[in-house]
């Protein structure tokens, strides 16, 4: 027996039956040797930690554009914040932490620069519309490794699809468009509980709001301080799930109503806030011109790092490569794409 199949063994014996055990994975899409070492989810994980899209999020917007200060998240951050809170939900609940952590960490890398504006600008360029989810498996299944993408397992490619809400319920009755299996139903709750509460704390930070601004009956239920919103939250999905068997991931009635009240009330107070836009609505022209300048001049797109793999239209490898790009590469491709630059003698 190696030390993969021992792995196997200890979570047959450990996890709850609700949990999704590495050795009953639907497989990857490609045939691959499996290691020795390590279980197909733990392989996944390190797939995507290894991955230049990855390493890109570190440099993109969570939601302040380029902030000056070193303590705001970063879409990596973000990243590492929904992989610590659903691995702690997994943990107590005896489901798959690794499943857990590999979702986590993926779901996210298809977002493009300067936050969800990116996504916006590319959603109304690309014949088809643009995902941020979409093209996270797209990143995954295609785009890294020159084309020859991850070949992840179906259950982590499964929970990357599904993570996403949008502004819709927190627990989709769809059963078409909620993960199949509880690691990924808890990705999806995990990246929201992480992102109401940081964006909030950052928010606060940058003096966009004060926390005396937020609404006493959103406050009593989740609490004033960064951490103790994560504490209560994190035990009330625990709690409840566990009052169901385990069998199904929830929320009590009265904390979802007021992770989405909160939700709400960011969108108006700081997603869209004045202050927040100004610089966004920069950043749109910014992606705009881009786009359209690659989609006329594709020898400058190939020149500037763009790739096209066979069967995609021109449109939709300048919106990959857009997508790709981190904050600070925008604006260093921007600037000599459209910006005089000093003359050099050869």
């Amino acid at each position: 027996m190696n030390i993969r199949q021992s792995l196997e063994k200890i979570e047959l014996q450990s996890l709850s039956s609700a949990a999704c055990l590495s050795s009953k994975s639907q497989g990857r899409k490609l045939p691959s040797k499996l290691s020795t070492i390590r279980t197909v989810f733990q392989h996944d994980r390190d797939r995507i930690l290894h991955s230049k899209a990855f390493r890109r999020l570190q440099y993109k917007t969570q939601v302040f554009l380029s902030p000056e200060g070193d303590h705001y998240r970063t879409r990596l951050t973000h990243t590492l914040e929904v992989s610590q809170v659903a691995r702690t939900i997994s943990r107590a609940l005896h489901l798959n932490e690794d499943l857990t952590e590999a979702i986590s960490l993926g779901h996210d890398l298809g977002h493009t620069p300067f936050g969800h504006i990116g996504e916006q600008v590319l959603n109304k360029l690309v014949p088809g519309g643009f995902h941020h989810v979409k093209q996270s498996l797209r990143v995954v299944d295609i785009l890294e490794k020159d084309g020859a993408g991850l070949n992840l397992t179906y259950e982590v490619r499964d929970g990357i699809l599904k993570h996403s809400k949008g502004q819709g319920g927190l627990l989709t009755p769809d059963i078409q468009s909620r993960a199949q299996t509880l690691e990924g139903q808890v990705v999806r709750l995990a990246d929201i509980i992480a992102y109401v509460s940081h964006d909030l704390d950052d928010a606060i930070r940058g003096n966009v709001i004060n926390s005396a601004d937020i609404p006493k009956d959103i406050s009593s239920v989740v609490g004033l301080r960064h951490s103790c919103r994560i504490d209560r939250m994190v035990r009330d999905l625990i709690d409840e799930s566990l009052a169901a068997d385990g069998c199904q991931i929830c929320l009590s009635a009265e904390m979802d109503g007021a992770i989405r009240a909160l939700r709400s009330w960011l969108f108006e107070h700081v997603y869209r806030a004045e202050s927040v836009r100004v610089e966004f609505d920069k950043a749109s022209h910014l992606l705009n011109e881009l786009f359209h300048y690659f989609c006329d001049k594709e020898e400058v797109f190939l020149k500037s790092g763009g790739q096209r793999l066979a069967g995609d239209s021109l449109e939709v490898s300048v919106a990959d490569f857009i997508a790709g790009m981190t904050d600070r590469f925008a604006l260093s491709i921007y600037r000599d794409c459209f910006l005089p630059q000093p003359w050099k003698s050869i």
